[in-house]
């Protein structure tokens, strides 16, 4: 496409780029608020919120998973072991692997951090009807899997994502009383 043909066309498409980056940076920001007094960084959430989906993954497998670097991921997991969140165990094949698993204390911290993210994510859809989050919701997922279509990914991560926004009775309760 030429620069003359760019000019012409409507900049919605570049408004939508720039407002679903603004949403995921200030949900990011106003998460990190409701989180602080829970005493924990952002990155540890999102590295224990992962293993609480796929508990026992190889540490390797974790960050390529994560899509971060083995050191920042170790050096994640040091802290989360040092405060009791996850426990690393040895492969019983493969006695190099190590595997990261979620403690107990990690499993009742993730019930609480649950609870603050439908307390968080209620805040966020007020006011909005739940046929227009279905529409949107819908809309986000066919861009993510034409975006993975482009990097050549089979979408295996699409499905598992469709298959949790699916399985969130508490979350779809809240916005049906909302709504």
């Amino acid at each position: 496409m030429d620069w003359l043909n760019m000019i012409d066309r409507p900049d919605w498409d570049l408004r939508l780029g720039y407002l679903i980056h603004d949403v995921s940076r200030l949900r990011r920001m106003m998460f990190d608020r409701a989180l602080a007094p829970l005493g924990i960084t952002r990155s540890q959430w999102w590295v224990l919120a992962f293993i609480s989906r796929k508990d026992g993954l190889p540490q390797t497998q974790l960050a390529n998973e994560l899509d971060v670097g083995k050191v920042a991921l170790g050096a994640l997991i040091d802290r989360l072991e040092t405060g009791g969140f996850v426990t690393r165990k040895a492969d019983p094949v493969d006695r190099r692997v190590k595997r990261v698993f979620l403690t107990r204390q990690a499993g009742r911290f993730m019930e609480q951090l649950r609870a603050e993210t439908d307390v968080f994510n209620a805040k966020i859809v007020e006011g909005i009807d739940r046929r227009e989050l279905e529409t949107t919701s819908n809309t986000l997922l066919t861009m993510k899997r034409n975006l993975l279509a482009m990097s050549g990914d089979t979408g295996a991560e699409l499905s598992e994502e469709r298959d949790e926004l699916v399985n969130q009775p508490k979350t779809v309760r809240k916005m049906r009383k909302a709504g």
